[in-house]
């Protein structure tokens, strides 16, 4: 009785206002939050990160989707970002461009000036084959980034070292984890960089201590950060976003830089991740 009560005094200006709200305040805000970039900063805490690179930072990006609703302009001023936090290794996810071949080159022209002491590494996404796989690799290479498509590299400080590889994009090429894990001991730390999150499932091998993905945007529009109406993955909401705990090893999924069609965001800013290492006993 109470709340037909309310209901009834509600007012249909204030109903109107409300569905005002609705159609222009939310999407208009949703627009906004595509510029409202964060950076995440993530504590790893391993017992196989050595002590040599305790302390060490590594800013992971993912789905910067160049294109028809995010300039070069702001690629410039990602970068710009990202090299002010001064990691020592940058690790990018896939899917640089969106929607057509022409932008390729600019964003890797951008994407040129990244800078770490230990190195820019990258593999490809699924939209970067889409366009062309083969222009983006030779702008990768242009631009001075290792890429590791089924490739590993390690890192070394002094003598001790981590290893970072990747593998090909899950929905339109290969998965080789063999260079990542051939020659890697139960001790040491190996990152694995995967543009879709849904490859950690078929991981098998207790030698990986961290996955990075993105490819999911977080959903790009949320239930207040908790739930996506839409994503592009095979196992529901569990590689939406975040630390995902798997048998095997901890993956983190990024909710990327740029967007897809329609170019909005709720409650999923924008972001750049930056990790720490830190040894654990």
């Amino acid at each position: 009785m109470k709340l037909t009560k309310i209901i009834k005094q509600i007012k249909p200006s204030t109903i109107i206002f409300l569905l005002l709200s609705i159609i222009f305040i939310i999407p208009f805000y949703s627009y906004c939050e595509t510029f409202w970039l964060k950076i995440n900063v993530i504590d790893i805490k391993d017992s196989d990160i050595p002590n040599s690179f305790a302390g060490k930072t590594i800013a992971f990006v993912s789905d910067i989707h160049h294109g028809p609703f995010l300039s070069q302009e702001r690629v410039h001023n990602i970068v710009n970002k990202i090299n002010s936090l001064k990691p020592d290794i940058i690790l990018l996810g896939g899917d640089y461009v969106h929607r057509n071949v022409k932008y390729i080159k600019p964003c890797f022209k951008e994407l040129s000036a990244l800078y770490a002491p230990s190195g820019v590494y990258a593999v490809l996404g699924n939209h970067d084959h889409w366009e062309s796989k083969q222009i983006s690799k030779e702008e990768i290479l242009k631009a001075g980034i290792t890429l590791i498509d089924n490739k590993a590299k390690w890192i070394y400080i002094g003598s001790d070292r981590i290893k970072i590889g990747g593998v090909g994009d899950y929905l339109e090429d290969t998965q080789n984890i063999k260079p990542t894990i051939n020659d890697v001991k139960e001790n040491d730390f190996v990152i694995l960089v995967s543009h879709n999150p849904d490859y950690a499932e078929e991981i098998r091998t207790n030698l990986i201590d961290l996955v990075l993905s993105g490819h999911t945007h977080g959903g790009q529009v949320s239930l207040f950060g908790m739930w996506s109406p839409i994503l592009p993955s095979k196992y529901g909401q569990k590689y939406r976003y975040g630390i995902v705990e798997t048998s095997y090893c901890k993956v983190i999924v990024t909710s990327g830089v740029g967007t897809i069609t329609p170019p909005l965001r709720f409650c999923v800013r924008p972001e750049i991740v930056l990790l720490t290492l830190k040894h654990s006993d």
